[in-house]
């Protein structure tokens, strides 16, 4: 296991690792004993890191994550799902399962939030069922209901609100991925385990 160090413009570097287990906790490691970044900002196994002021010894802090934790770091979230979606058919025809081994095998795993994009609150999920890694829809849908549960290559998501989406959708919750009135915004931050729970 490796660890790259790229410089992004004149304040920041993109730290490249190993894997994502490895991002979370090097991004866990700076914002820790680092306060002074301007940002610490998740990839899929990468972080970039920005600063006003040059900021000493981040490599060395980040070379401490290539040491796994012995226990999951992050939350532990129930998600309840009404696995009602438009693809499960799909879904099940493309990876030869049933449509209840579909939903048995979406909701007996334990995913992780492995970084946060494309909508504010929208998780990047990781570590499910390997048998249900199907690719994105060819044509993706101009609208997507906010709550969707869905799926798309090795990550699994839930739509924070409505957008246009080409991920494969399995059902809806009505568990709010991200409400700016909460003191953490964002359901979910990079290292929590999540299961959905079939509603």
């Amino acid at each position: 296991m490796s660890l790259s160090v790229r410089p992004a413009g004149d304040r920041g570097v993109l730290l490249e690792l190993p894997d994502n287990a490895a991002a979370v906790r090097a991004a866990r490691l700076l914002r820790e004993e680092r306060p002074e970044l301007v940002d610490v900002v998740i990839g899929h196994t990468t972080v970039l890191v920005t600063w006003v002021e040059s900021v000493s010894d981040l490599a060395a802090i980040a070379e401490r994550a290539l040491v796994r934790d012995p226990e999951p770091a992050g939350r532990l979230v129930e998600i309840p799902v009404t696995y009602d979606g438009p693809d499960v058919d799909e879904v099940a025809r493309l990876t030869g399962l049933s449509r209840e081994e579909v939903v048995a095998r979406h909701a007996g795993a334990e995913h992780v939030a492995a970084f946060l994009g494309f909508q504010p609150g929208f998780a990047y999920l990781t570590g499910g069922d390997e048998l249900l890694h199907v690719p994105r829809r060819e044509v993706p849908r101009t609208l997507v209901p906010g709550g969707t549960v869905a799926i798309a290559g090795p990550y699994s998501g839930v739509y924070p609100r409505d957008s246009p989406g080409g991920w494969r959708l399995l059902g809806s919750t009505a568990t709010a991925m991200f409400d700016p009135a909460r003191e953490s915004p964002a359901l979910l931050a990079p290292g929590d385990r999540v299961r959905f729970v079939a509603a």
